[in-house]
């Protein structure tokens, strides 16, 4: 087979951010654009030569024609197997959990996660490590590094191959593998939950579910676990079928852009059970109940003080871990089991030291992600079994659930304020002013509220001990409220500002409130101390969620 040797020049905006490199779809069509930076992941991740390579992704637009180029340069570098998902399709739940059960040294998604998609939507790339979780920071700033001073790729010269039906193709001395992409996560769900229970409640008189896929890579995934595996009634599943373009939607499981699912859950007596939603590359879900919402924070909290009572999880938790902007409601869980709880920085690479080295079983985020130690990843449809299994064990609602954990724990009113599109200088002024602002904070009062700590957050790693500073500004008030601001990774265009309200509620006669009259204390705190209408001229955030 012949390889060939292509000169290039390197980019200098190949900086992979949190959840790997992204940007429009239109930056990874230029010119050896996408094969440098795949040649640098190769020339760092150097256990990758001889060894299997799991690859795959969530079929938004420039999918398929990136998998033929990776391939192709894998090839070149001397990788022994390849498996890839057929249609070019892999959830990333699936190849944590494929790198993990084949033992491959690494595995490539490519994915943009929850941003939108089509020919002048996003694309992400992103490489996992052989633990099956997203490359530490180590890695992707040597990839970075490497990306740098590039000169050229090795590719090997060979035709497209069909990644329409499972099957195996010999290139010299590389095994290319189309497998199945659902068979084997579902396998594993199996081990995890109790399909029997849930197949019960599923067939008895006047229970139903809707899981929306919202067109992107949980589709296939939903259809063989919820409908046929677990019998749930023909279009249970809803959007099912992977899109290009997700359907012209945007692949984010929250209330805003998933109308069609909060639509049916909020139609009264015909109404679904139980409502659930996930993202372009299924690792985010949403849960929802006839009118009735749980934040991610609440869910991680729950699922913590419930694993007790699922098959998979009997033998009790070794501890959990939250990020930086996500609620204290599972802390609250934590101390109650007499478990450790960690605050990280945001991303999820952060959670896979601790899981590795059995410091914990469950983490997750705020950002609609919750995750547990059968894989290295954040797993949407793992999240909404875990709550079906929960619901049919507790012969509860969604809804009875959730008030009876306020009732026992308190209650965590949370939401998110972003501010999207901004201009990069201005939402760092915001920061760099906040920075200065909190160094005097701790002892004051604020609008009648007294501040107990303001910082700027950093990590220091209990396993490897690596420090991650700057990772976003906190205040923390004696009532144990909190406010946080931080700029997101995970866009394309522009800068993100994130602002995060907490306020704890102890007492029962208090859980009734509107989420966001609970919080407008919080947030007009916010406004004034980050100055955000001056600094961003805007009176209100893009998303609130």
């Amino acid at each position: 087979m012949n390889i060939q040797q292509i000169a290039s020049t390197p980019f200098t905006d190949q900086k992979p951010g949190t959840s790997g490199l992204r940007k429009k779809v239109t930056v990874f069509q230029t010119p050896h654009y996408l094969e440098n930076f795949v040649q640098a992941i190769f020339n760092c991740a150097t256990e990758l030569k001889g060894n299997m390579l799991i690859l795959g992704g969530d079929g938004r637009y420039y999918n398929s024609d990136a998998i033929q180029t990776i391939l192709k340069i894998a090839v070149a570098n001397g990788i022994s197997h390849i498996k890839i998902g057929r249609g070019g399709l892999l959830s990333t739940p699936a190849v944590s959990h494929l790198i993990r059960k084949y033992r491959a040294a690494g595995g490539i998604i490519l994915s943009a996660s929850h941003n939108p998609g089509g020919p002048d939507g996003d694309f992400g790339i992103k490489y996992n490590a052989t633990n099956g979780g997203p490359a530490d920071t180590k890695f992707t700033d040597q990839v970075f590094a490497n990306s740098m001073t590039i000169s050229g790729y090795r590719i090997a010269e060979m035709d497209n191959i069909s990644l329409a039906t499972a099957g195996q193709f010999q290139f010299g001395e590389t095994l290319v593998e189309i497998i199945d992409p659902v068979s084997d996560y579902a396998d594993l769900m199996e081990e995890l939950f109790d399909f029997g229970q849930m197949k019960r409640l599923l067939g008895s008189e006047g229970f139903s579910i809707c899981f929306d896929a919202m067109h992107a890579i949980t589709g296939p995934y939903a259809t063989e676990i919820f409908q046929q595996r677990l019998n749930a009634a023909a279009g249970s599943v809803i959007n099912a079928q992977p899109l290009e373009d997700f359907g012209g939607g945007h692949p984010d499981p929250n209330l805003i852009y998933a109308k069609e699912l909060v639509a049916r859950l909020n139609q009264g007596d015909n109404s679904p059970n139980l409502g659930a939603a996930s993202d372009g590359d299924g690792d985010r879900y949403m849960i929802i109940g006839p009118n009735f919402f749980v934040n991610p924070s609440d869910c991680l909290a729950i699922m913590t003080a419930n694993s007790h009572l699922l098959a998979g999880y009997q033998a009790g938790l070794k501890g959990v871990a939250r990020s930086l902007p996500t609620s204290r409601a599972v802390d609250k869980v934590a101390a109650a089991l007499g478990i450790e709880c960690y605050e990280t920085p945001t991303g999820w690479k952060y959670f896979g030291n601790l899981l590795d080295d059995g410091r914990i079983t469950l983490c997750g985020e705020e950002s609609f992600g919750s995750g547990s130690d059968h894989i290295r990843e954040k797993d949407g449809v793992w999240a909404v079994l875990f709550w079906l299994n929960l619901v049919a064990i507790k012969g509860q609602s969604i809804e009875e659930i959730t008030r009876a954990h306020w009732a026992r724990f308190g209650r965590h009113y949370y939401s998110r304020h972003d501010y999207e599109g901004l201009d990069s200088h201005a939402a760092e002024a915001v920061m760099a002013a906040l920075r200065i602002r909190v160094k005097n904070l701790a002892g004051t009062h604020l609008a009648g509220h007294a501040v107990s700590s303001a910082d700027d957050f950093s990590y220091t790693d209990p396993v490897d001990n690596s420090i991650t500073d700057r990772q976003g500004i906190r205040i923390i008030f004696e009532d144990e409220s909190r406010i946080l601001f931080r700029l997101s990774g995970t866009g394309t265009e522009g800068a993100t500002l994130r602002l995060y309200l907490e306020r704890y509620e102890p007492d029962p006669t208090m859980h009734q409130l509107e989420t966001q009259a609970a919080l407008a204390a919080m947030a007009a705190i916010a406004g004034e101390v980050a100055q955000l209408k001056e600094h961003l001229g805007r009176d209100q955030p893009d998303i609130i969620t």
